[in-house]
């Protein structure tokens, strides 16, 4: 089943640099990982930069995060199926990628984070991006959409985040927004790197 997912990615990649799906991954997963999500209670504010600049600045971003760590349990199952899709596109693709790193994301009523590119400027790390909504029972006009634009700063899909939902994309090709939501809404962000931790 993965290695069905995992060939449908892949050749998105390589065709589009994106793709979004609205049902990738087991219902049972979303589901789990939607209630840890919503459970926990140590989420940060979040930052921006890369590591040796990393500030909290709300004009440009206002949601909180908690950073993914195995629990041999539901996060442990994302995480292998993320190594699983890391595995395969360096086999694919050839990329290089050597880890996955990802948060929970948590943007409260009129949080936001404003346009931006996932790599870092003059640094090779962030090839690509993904990012899994954990949102049951979304409403459109609960705002908060991922907003895609191309090189040329044209937008290409907003997305509703919507439960299930999968995006997946290179992550110097694609500036994106989140625009502010009007409903606590849930995501884990991820990244595939080729830098060493």
């Amino acid at each position: 089943m993965n290695e069905e997912l995992y060939v449908k990615i892949t050749d998105a990649l390589v065709e589009d640099g994106y793709i979004i799906l609205e049902k990738g991954l087991s219902k049972e997963l979303i589901q789990k990982l939607s209630h840890y999500a919503q459970e926990t209670t140590h989420y940060k504010k979040a930052g921006i930069s890369n590591e040796q600049n990393l500030h909290i600045d709300t004009s440009k971003r206002s949601d909180k995060t908690l950073w993914v760590d195995e629990d041999g349990a539901v996060v442990s199952e994302y995480l292998a199926f993320c190594d699983g899709l890391r595995n395969f596109l360096n086999r694919s693709l050839y990329l290089g990628l050597t880890y996955y790193e990802a948060h929970f994301a948590l943007y409260e009523e009129n949080d936001f984070y404003e346009k931006h590119l996932d790599a870092f400027k003059g640094s090779k790390n962030r090839v690509v991006t993904t990012v899994l909504y954990l949102n049951e029972e979304w409403q459109e006009e609960d705002a908060g959409e991922l907003v895609i634009y191309d090189a040329k700063d044209k937008e290409m899909k907003k997305v509703v985040p919507k439960e299930g939902t999968f995006v997946v994309f290179l992550s110097d090709k694609f500036p994106h927004e989140v625009l502010p939501a009007k409903a606590k809404r849930h995501s884990i962000a991820g990244w595939f790197r080729v830098d060493r931790r």
